[in-house]
């Protein structure tokens, strides 16, 4: 398995790409009727939402894992 670190900054890149990529994606989907792109536009939003908790759940992860070493060392 990948290191926590790895995986919340892969999480981190792929928001950032997906929030960047918003305006070329509303030019893409220009040519589309209204409900494809309003279909492409919620599942962009479905993955950004999903993305950011994702990166929570790893933050959260790192820091209950964080707190175990800490008390270890004690």
């Amino acid at each position: 398995m990948l290191p926590i670190e790895l995986r919340i900054d892969r999480a981190q890149r792929l928001l950032r790409m997906i929030e960047q990529d918003a305006p070329l994606l509303a030019a893409r989907v220009a040519p589309l009727s209204i409900e494809r792109q309003q279909s492409v536009k919620s599942y962009a939003q479905e993955l950004v939402m999903m993305t950011r908790a994702e990166i929570e759940r790893l933050l959260q992860e790192k820091g209950l894992a964080e707190a175990c070493e800490q008390h270890a060392a004690d």
